[in-house]
């Protein structure tokens, strides 16, 4: 069965933009984890291509670890700007993404997919330069409706990955270092806090190349 939570909450249009402009920074994800006071963080999830920075609010998708089931029909719930994230229990033996799904999700104008799971078609998703985040990859493909397998798929409910709870409407920022997950109601704050970090950052920067000592640095920030 499809389950769907409606009491989605979502930062405004305006505090994602920001946090989109934050990607022109390096390290995206540490600058938000950092300004969190190191929450908020998930590894051990790889990019297909390294180079690629998303930023959006969250549309989550929860499947069961014993039945997973193609997910592919719930884009058509998908807002443009938004990050699809499928929870797999880390489970790697189904692909539960591949080149069909990027292109469409692509031509929807979703701004990336962070699997908890295997994915497939990596050479066609580095072509199409569709961001995805995944956790392993294999050639086989999760059951579809021809087959009659379409459920269960919990759509828009909170999710766990690494440990780390992702609420749908949440911010995700996703680098080739991890991925950050901010809630909606301290996205504003954290925000701010990310702000400071750059800022601080290209202080420290600025002071090492003009000559700065670790320990005038350690006097100066406290830590690095």
């Amino acid at each position: 069965m499809e389950t769907v939570y409606n009491d989605v909450k979502r930062p405004s249009e305006a505090v994602i933009e920001e946090f989109r402009e934050v990607l022109r920074e390096y390290s995206p994800s540490c600058l938000v984890t950092d300004a969190q006071g190191r929450m908020g963080a998930i590894g051990g999830l790889l990019p297909v291509k390294p180079s690629q920075k998303i930023a959006g609010p969250a549309l989550t998708v929860n499947l069961s670890i014993d039945n997973l089931v193609d997910c592919m029909p719930l884009l058509a719930k998908a807002q443009p700007g938004d990050v699809i994230v499928v929870a797999c229990h880390e489970t790697t033996r189904t692909a539960m993404w591949g080149g069909l799904m990027s292109t469409l999700s692509l031509k929807a104008g979703i701004a990336g997919g962070i699997v908890d799971g295997a994915i497939r078609d990596v050479d066609e998703i580095r072509d199409l330069e569709f961001p995805v985040w995944y956790r392993s990859t294999v050639p086989r493909p999760s059951p579809s409706a021809e087959h009659n397998r379409t459920e269960p798929v919990q759509f828009n409910v909170p999710v766990v990955i690494d440990g780390q709870i992702i609420a749908p409407g949440d911010i995700v920022v996703a680098d080739e270092n991890g991925i950050a997950v901010v809630s909606a109601d301290a996205a504003d704050d954290v925000l701010e806090g990310t702000r400071r970090q750059i800022a601080k950052e290209r202080l420290i920067r600025e002071k090492i190349n003009s000559g700065a000592t670790l320990q005038q640095l350690l006097t100066e920030f406290g830590h690095l």
